[in-house]
């Protein structure tokens, strides 16, 4: 399992739980729903961050042996 691999469910379900919102509740909960998808997709892409650095580490300790 790679290193953001917690932070990408956590994102997805961030995203989901916004979109929800979005699609049943009143103006205020729309708006609250767009800022947890917002944060979703933040949570999403630092999953994507922390993957990348953990090949780009795993990939220079096998070009230093």
């Amino acid at each position: 399992m790679g290193a953001g691999t917690g932070d990408k469910a956590e994102g997805k379900v961030d995203q989901a739980k916004g979109k929800a919102k979005q699609a049943f509740g009143d103006r205020d909960t729309r708006a609250e729903g767009k800022g947890d998808e917002l944060k979703g997709k933040a949570k999403d892409a630092f999953g994507d961050v922390k993957n990348a650095g953990q090949k780009a580490k795993e990939g220079v300790k096998k070009a230093a042996r």
